[in-house]
């Protein structure tokens, strides 16, 4: 839009269009398959604060950061669920104009938190296993929570500057989003006059946001591995890092490797294609890479993060022990009755 030209807009509502290549008939099946999802992916976290809040053995520095993330992921599926599976129960399209901008908000809120959270959970596997005598000293409950609730402010930064530049653009063609919820991309693509400087600026804040914690997640894994390596060479492991430890540190490191992976390799291409030359994805690739990357962390970092722990373990089979023999003693009691 020119300089000095008046702000407008024509663009009242947008439409979510969710796979452009779904048919009709498939509608509702995929509407089932993204409500079980968003119930799963919900209750599977929310079971792990309702432990964290009732069990004080768990408020600890590890717990803490890790409850921070499973409510990242409740409200990241919240924010973007729900709209596209009343696209595809429903076939209700429709989102309001500032709606869409408030999901498109909350959207990059979220993944930029979990950016931070990971950066967060790097550093505090680093300090335990590279500084085990001083972990104690250096991060504690308090220390955590003050890190965890610095994250959560920080966040909104990097979608705020983004939210500023879109105030000062038009939506005056399609309103028609070619995505499955409202995000810069999509919404880039609708506006009206040069739009470079709005891409170039999402683009930079997107890359900053994602390089500059991956870069320390790497760095901090490299030297646990360079720390463990060292140990067991100098056949410290013994007093420092007994073999069982050595390898479940190992075994943690990679599975979370693999979430990380998940989180930053898609992320980059998808935002990184409109901006390097023979590098272009179809909508349905794009689309799909997104959903893969989005939904498929929160169902699964309960029981990478979480449930692989032994405490929690523990009490998860104290809990079930408890319910076992109360539902044992509502059936008799249903038999009795029906004796009678």
């Amino acid at each position: 839009m020119a300089q000095g030209e008046e702000n407008y807009t024509e663009v009242s509502a947008f439409l979510i269009v969710g796979f452009p290549g779904l048919q009709l008939e498939h509608f509702h099946t995929v509407a089932w398959f993204l409500f079980i999802l968003y119930v799963t992916t919900v209750v599977g976290n929310l079971v792990l604060v309702v432990m964290f809040a009732l069990e004080h053995s768990l408020q600890k520095p590890m717990y803490i950061i890790m409850v921070s993330l499973v409510l990242s992921d409740v409200g990241f599926t919240t924010v973007a669920l729900p709209k596209l599976i009343a696209r595809y129960w429903w076939n209700d399209a429709s989102i309001g104009f500032y709606t869409c901008h408030f999901q498109r908000h909350m959207i990059h809120y979220f993944g930029s938190l979990n950016s931070l959270i990971m950066l967060t959970m790097a550093m505090d596997r680093y300090l335990a296993v590279c500084f085990p005598l001083r972990y104690p000293m250096l991060m504690t409950a308090p220390t955590m929570t003050i890190l965890t609730v610095f994250s959560w402010l920080v966040a909104h930064v990097f979608p705020g500057v983004t939210s500023i530049n879109f105030t000062q653009i038009s939506f005056c063609g399609s309103n028609e989003i070619i995505q499955a919820f409202c995000d810069t991309l999509s919404l880039t693509a609708l506006a009206c006059g040069d739009k470079r400087y709005l891409s170039g600026a999402s683009y930079a804040t997107a890359m900053f946001i994602l390089l500059v914690p991956l870069g320390f997640v790497i760095f901090s894994y490299f030297c646990i591995i360079i720390s463990l390596l060292f140990l067991f060479q100098n056949d410290l492991t013994v007093i420092c890092c007994p073999p069982q430890g050595r390898r479940k540190t190992l075994s943690t490191c990679a599975t979370q490797g693999c979430i990380i992976s998940i989180y930053y390799i898609p992320r980059f291409f998808v935002y990184s294609a409109p901006h390097i030359p023979n590098m272009q994805m179809t909508s349905d690739s794009r689309i799909a890479t997104t959903f893969f990357y989005s939904f498929f962390p929160p169902l699964i970092n309960p029981f990478v993060y979480c449930l692989r722990t032994k405490e929690i373990k523990a009490i998860w089979s104290r809990w079930v022990q408890s319910i076992l023999p109360f539902v044992s003693r509502k059936d008799d009691s249903s038999l009795i009755t029906l004796s009678f």
